[in-house]
């Protein structure tokens, strides 16, 4: 068998016959990747399908063709960039009869097991974990041929992974509470040390402004009802089991633990294969924002880009995430590089633009990805009626109509008293006093006989 390449990241994935689009096509970057763009238009799916471009297995669902896809047009096109600096492409085909996807053998063509990055982590905005690792899947016999990825739901990132090989289980991840106390127990040989530096550097802003604080280790403790020693974590308050946390902190001590044990655990397993370590890793994050307070949501993604130096000097991270805050896209304005970064959306194009002879789904439309230029937009509610998310206003909905109800007013060559005083008073309930439109409709208003 031909030995993969590892450490690899992903050049280009090309979606045919399958998702919100008939055709889609995504050149990600080398280092971060935002993907934005409103619900229920592929953001996530676009994850899944990195994935599946990435270690050839789901992480959840297989993806299935378009109703409206032609029988020998649904396939999935990737390249990976290895650390050679080649290109290795694999084209996924759809097998109707037999409901799943099988790569194509082709000259010029690659094989999945012949083209691996290596090292992948993504985490669900349900809390749950997909991990795939080419060598540990080798060693443990998971597979011979095509990469399974390990599936962690909420659960099993805490408690632990297990499955059934050859009718005998095998102890894939001992889970967070486990770990976490056995290598608080073991600094000098375990992976703890570099736990601490990655929370601290994923933790809330700092504490003086009166945010929780560093995220730090507390000394275990015993619960009621369980056998185990429960790892806790330091708040101003007191110490709190981790178990009993709050939601956001919770997703990013998986997090952080999900990334720590995953490299660790390649590196052991490369030894024991008589292998180097992969130097590059892919992390996929799907909502990074999800359960973060705004002053949570403006640091993390900066965090995350500085945690490879906690794991590895050489080690190159890429990282592809979908975000629905413009918070996290404002934190980037310090740190974006135009040469190893990018910016992605996906848009709902309308069948009146589309043409008369397109083919649309069945909103009348279909959806696109575009790559944007990155914009320092500055203010938070200035990246808000931006083209990352399109609001017309960064006010309530109240609000955005009595202003525009007003600007209409203010179009119109006749006008009643009346009819500015309906609006004056909409604008009196739903406006902020400094709002910057009053200067503007003040002068109207007073123009037409209502004092304000």
């Amino acid at each position: 068998m031909t030995k993969p390449n590892r450490g690899g990241t992903l050049s280009l994935l090309e979606l045919q016959g399958v998702g919100p689009a008939r055709k889609m096509r995504f050149e990600p970057a080398e280092r971060v990747n935002l993907i934005t763009g409103d619900n229920g238009l592929g953001k996530t799916f676009l994850l899944e399908c990195a994935w599946w471009a990435l270690c050839g297995s789901w992480a959840g669902y297989s993806v299935y063709p378009r109703q409206d896809a032609d029988h020998d047009e649904p396939n999935i096109t990737c390249q990976i960039l290895d650390e050679s600096g080649a290109l290795r492409k694999i084209i996924y085909h759809y097998l109707w009869q037999e409901h799943k996807w099988s790569y194509q053998v082709k000259e010029g063509l690659a094989r999945p097991f012949e083209v691996n990055p290596g090292l992948l982590v993504y985490a669900h905005v349900d809390g749950g974990f997909a991990l795939s690792d080419r060598i540990r899947d080798e060693w443990i016999g998971i597979t011979t041929s095509v990469s399974t990825s390990l599936v962690f739901t909420k659960d099993e990132v805490w408690e632990g992974l297990r499955v059934e090989v050859n009718g005998k289980t095998k102890l894939l991840c001992n889970g967070l509470i486990i770990d976490w106390v056995y290598w608080q127990s073991t600094p000098g040989i375990s992976p703890f040390n570099t736990l601490k530096k990655v929370l601290r550097r994923l933790s809330p802003p700092d504490l003086d402004r009166g945010d929780l604080g560093p995220l730090e280790p507390g000394a275990p403790v015993r619960i009621p009802g369980d056998s185990r020693w429960m790892p806790t974590i330091k708040h101003p308050y007191g110490e709190v089991p981790l178990i009993h946390a709050s939601a956001g902190v919770r997703r990013i001590v998986a997090l952080a633990y999900l990334i720590v044990w995953a490299y660790a655990e390649h590196k052991a397993q490369a030894e024991l294969a008589r292998e180097e370590p992969c130097r590059r890793m892919v992390i996929l994050i799907d909502e990074i924002e999800a359960h973060l307070h705004p002053q949570w949501q403006r640091v993390i993604l900066p965090a995350l880009l500085d945690v490879q130096e906690d794991l590895e000097a050489e080690l190159q991270i890429q990282f592809l995430i979908t975000t629905h805050s413009p918070l996290v896209m404002a934190s980037m304005e310090p740190r974006f590089d135009a040469e190893k970064d990018k910016v992605f959306h996906l848009d709902l194009i309308r069948q009146a633009a589309l043409g008369p002879d397109s083919v649309g789904g069945t909103l009348g439309g279909e959806v696109a990805l575009e790559e944007l230029d990155f914009i320092r937009h500055g203010r938070v509610d200035s990246w808000l009626m931006s083209e990352v998310f399109e609001m017309r206003h960064a006010r309530s909905l109240e609000a955005e109509g009595a202003i525009e109800d007003a600007k209409k007013l203010q179009m119109q060559d006749e006008v009643t008293t009346e009819e500015v005083r309906g609006v004056t008073e909409r604008l009196v309930k739903y406006l902020a006093g400094d709002d910057k439109f009053w200067p503007r409709w003040t002068f109207f208003a007073e123009q037409h006989g209502v004092e304000l």
